[in-house]
């Protein structure tokens, strides 16, 4: 992979303008998509798993902790890096692949904010802090939980949700785009508001995120609906392998993967 010049962490402390959020925020959507395609689901997204080259171009890093979507995992609440963890990952719910949208929309909120938007100390106060900015969700997630996990909930102080113009007021965003006009603070922050959904059944898809007015004034069909990558067969991480069997099993796919791209460049030519 080439030389990236830093990580999200870096760039969030910068002055962002709308243009170069809102694609950013395209890119990493765009390679969620492609990962979901391959039956990929990330799990850890977060600011320093992200990187960036000076022409805002992008690239999404570490998979250890990556799984398939095929099955139905009980995900640990340890899994995720904490302040980005989906709430049904902190409730130890069944998960699909828009645990990955939750994450994403926790690193939007952070890139506006330059904080943390839910530093919980630990998974409860985790979910603590959840519910005291978005409200304490209604009876129906609230049945979907497990009888002790739902106790426990429902023991905790109800909270009512904060608008979204109180958690990211004008004065957090940069002036509108001149160039763009569904690059400003009213798309940003409907777009934040269907990504921090509580319940992931109501929470918005990446494709729906794809052509939210926010961000699909990058939309590339090429890009966007490229040819899906194959399906990940996990058995492989199953193996019992020694170092060395792995690193020629991985110059194996290197190689592979440069006589397919040196084929499409001759081709092309």
């Amino acid at each position: 992979m080439e030389f990236m010049d830093a990580n999200l962490c870096q760039v969030i402390n910068l002055d962002l303008d709308h243009e170069r959020t809102s694609y950013l925020l395209y890119q990493v959507l765009c390679g969620v998509k492609h990962l979901h395609a391959a039956g990929i689901i990330h799990r850890d997204l977060k600011p320093s798993n992200i990187v960036v080259k000076h022409d805002c171009s992008l690239k999404i890093l570490d998979f250890g902790l990556a799984r398939t979507a095929g099955d139905s995992f009980l995900m640990t609440p340890y899994v995720v890096t904490r302040y980005y963890r989906a709430p049904e990952v902190i409730l130890g719910m069944g998960y699909s692949e828009n645990v990955d949208i939750w994450s994403v929309g926790c690193i939007f909120a952070e890139m506006v904010l330059e904080r943390i938007l839910f530093p919980g100390y630990d998974h409860i106060d985790q979910w603590t802090k959840i519910t005291e900015e978005l409200g304490t969700p209604g009876p129906e997630f609230m049945n979907r939980l497990e009888y002790a996990v739902r106790n426990y909930v429902m023991s905790r102080p109800k909270n009512e949700p904060r608008s979204f113009t109180e958690l990211f007021p004008d004065d957090r965003f940069p002036p509108p785009s001149t160039d763009h006009e569904t690059l400003n603070a009213d798309q940003a922050r409907d777009l934040l508001s269907r990504m921090l959904v509580i319940d992931p059944l109501q929470r918005i898809s990446v494709d729906d995120a794809l052509h939210h007015p926010y961000i699909h004034v990058w939309y590339e069909d090429s890009e966007v609906n490229a040819p899906p990558p194959a399906p990940y067969d996990d058995s492989l991480s199953e193996r019992n392998l020694s170092v060395e069997e792995w690193k020629a099993r991985i110059f194996h796919e290197v190689k592979e993967f440069e006589a397919k791209e040196s084929h499409i460049r001759n081709v092309q030519n």
